[in-house]
């Protein structure tokens, strides 16, 4: 079973690559960031109770941009996962991305894992221009794009959202055909929308919750409807880390990838965190 990270970094923590190095060191397999341009003031989404809900936390205010991010992370290992976690696709513009995913791609070796999500956060979209309503679609579509900039020669696409006329766009990523899509967010939407046009599937669910165990079963229903196989998709689950029990259920429910969400505000706090998953993850193996 496969173990990494989820960090919310920002001007007051250690930065992407001290971190970066604290995962790979300790034989972990992977570190995401999520990413929130900016924060308005408003307020006027409440934030969600699967996250936690009530107050917002500080860290939403001050993170890293995601992919710049993950060139600092890459920049320093040689063999974890950089990615996001999640990658909110449709407040970016779609070109530019997949220049920055093939980039971060080719330059670590194969690594990266693109987290995309629908996001959840309405102010954000108000500041963005981006119909909240037809966020879904618009993510179909830029996935669809995306795929034809990183494996067409000359790549074309005439979409709902997306037009991109006959162009070069390389370098193109290192990995084949390009590096797994995973669509994170919990529900059947979301699943529906992973079976459709992604790699794989991204939830944020507790391992000891019965519903995870539903969740991988109805996913796989759905993939079945599509002629497709969940044991040739990529399933990470995502959360707080709580015991090495959890890993033990999270792999008893089909997962074989957890990232953890560990505390970034205390360094010490953050290292040790990092340690017992790390023994957690020795036991489970």
């Amino acid at each position: 079973m496969k173990v990494g990270t989820a960090c919310f970094l920002s001007d007051k923590t250690a930065f992407p690559s001290e971190v970066a190095i604290a995962v790979e060191d300790r034989g972990l397999d992977g570190i995401f960031f999520p990413e929130h341009s900016h924060i308005p003031v408003s307020r006027e989404t409440q934030y969600p109770e699967l996250y936690g809900g009530g107050e917002l936390p500080d860290f939403y205010k001050s993170m890293f941009d995601p992919f710049v991010a993950c060139a600092a992370a890459m920049s320093v290992t040689t063999r974890i996962n950089i990615g996001t976690a999640i990658s909110l696709l449709a407040l970016r513009d779609t070109v530019l991305t997949a220049k920055e995913v093939a980039s971060i791609d080719l330059l670590s070796g194969g690594r990266f894992m693109f987290g995309v999500g629908f996001g959840w956060n309405r102010d954000e979209y108000v500041t963005h221009r981006v119909d909240f309503a037809t966020r879904h679609r618009k993510v179909a579509d830029q996935v669809a794009a995306l795929k034809k900039l990183w494996t067409s020669d000359v790549a074309e696409h005439d979409g709902e959202f997306v037009t991109v006329p006959p162009s070069w766009a390389w370098p193109k990523p290192a990995q084949a055909p390009h590096p797994p899509i995973l669509l994170g967010g919990n529900g059947p939407r979301t699943m529906r929308a992973a079976a459709q046009y992604a790699d794989g599937w991204m939830p944020t669910l507790r391992a000891e919750d019965p519903a995870m165990k539903v969740a991988m079963s109805q996913f796989a229903e759905v993939l079945a409807a599509r002629d497709r196989r969940i044991e040739d998709t990529t399933v990470i689950a995502s959360g707080i880390f709580e015991s090495s029990d959890q890993l033990k259920q999270l792999a008893e429910n089909g997962i074989r990838y957890a990232i953890f969400f560990v505390p970034a505000d205390d360094r010490s706090e953050m290292l040790r965190v990092m340690d017992t998953l790390a023994e957690a993850k020795a036991e489970v193996a």
